[in-house]
């Protein structure tokens, strides 16, 4: 059988005509050290450009932290001026419906004048007597057989005492 193991071992034992070069061990290893020196020089301020390279990230995160901050100043800003709006806008509502309608400011909640108008006239149609506030009994007494005003002023009068009486529970 052949041996097929190739490269320099075979190119060495078949002689001086095949044109392949051998090296010695230490040959080899000169090589190789120089070519991995000539890749370390490449590289050698790897480090430093590492270095560099993390700072600028940190400066660019520290960057993007003030910013940050500073966006989120703004919306918090931004959202106390639409706020104030919002509560300017209803007050001015609330005194316009206030004013044309006569009803007392402070009883409107509403934040458009739609909403105050509403409330405005469930309050005025609350506040409306519908058909008066029930009154006192009518006492039958001797001035009520008369039928003049007079009698009946008395009686009206009589009555908002006996009512009262109820009421306080005196003069029995």
């Amino acid at each position: 059988m052949a041996d097929n193991n190739g490269g320099a071992a075979g190119a060495a034992g078949s002689g001086a005509n095949s044109g392949v070069k051998t090296f010695t061990q230490d040959e080899v290893n000169r090589m190789i050290s120089s070519r991995v020196n000539e890749e370390k020089a490449k590289y050698a301020d790897y480090d430093t450009l590492k270095d560099k390279a993390g700072k600028y990230d940190q400066y660019v995160e520290n960057g993007k932290s003030e910013l940050q901050k500073a966006n989120e100043r703004a919306d918090s800003l931004q959202r106390q001026i639409d706020q104030l709006t919002k509560e300017k806008g209803a007050q001015s509502a609330r005194d316009k419906v206030s004013a044309e309608l006569n009803v007392p400011v402070n009883l409107l909640t509403g934040d458009t004048e739609e909403e105050c108008r509403k409330q405005a006239e469930a309050i005025l149609a609350f506040a409306k007597p519908q058909g008066g506030y029930p009154g006192p009994k009518k006492v039958n007494n001797n001035n009520a057989n008369r039928g003049s005003s007079a009698a009946d002023a008395s009686d009206e009068k009589e009555a908002y005492r006996v009512a009262a009486r109820q009421i306080f529970g005196g003069g029995e």
